[in-house]
């Protein structure tokens, strides 16, 4: 089992999200908690880089190997680290459980590195008809976020 950990903090947000893959070979699953979320959904995505010397920002757009569009996690056509949203309870909590066919934490296309974001507003999931849509889900600002890294 391959396992790899990203702990987000920002602000008041905070929260841990764990990777875990059998032997190098799809699915990956994601699961964890993220706190200090306003209820609701949030866009949650693999973005590019682990740069978060300029907060989030450095982080790069969506991680997006095969240069293809914004989309929902079942969707063909879409980013690799297009996961989708997490939903905050009336407590802001949101409890990760997602697994993910495109994810890899190995091979030229590891996550392993790359940066994990929780977005301020909901993921359309590329849908939604905003001219951001196809590119990001107009999933608003980047509220959290934290570097993958490799764990025992």
């Amino acid at each position: 089992m391959l396992k790899a950990v990203c702990v987000l903090k920002a602000g008041d947000v905070d929260g841990t999200a764990f990777f875990e893959q059998n032997g190098g070979e799809p699915p990956v699953r994601v699961h964890g908690k993220i706190s200090g979320l306003k209820p609701g959904l949030h866009g949650f995505h693999v973005h590019e880089f682990g740069d978060n010397t300029n907060g989030c920002t450095s982080a790069g757009a969506h991680f997006n190997p095969h240069s293809k569009e914004h989309g929902a996690p079942e969707d063909e056509n879409r980013h690799a680290g297009d996961l989708g949203n997490v939903t905050a309870g009336d407590d802001g909590v949101a409890n990760l459980d997602i697994t993910d066919k495109q994810l890899s934490l190995t091979g030229p296309n590891s996550i392993i590195g790359r940066t994990v974001v929780v977005h301020a507003d909901p993921d359309d999931l590329g849908k939604g008809g905003h001219e951001l849509s196809k590119t990001t889900g107009n999933a608003g600002g980047r509220l959290a976020c934290g570097v993958i890294g490799i764990t025992k």
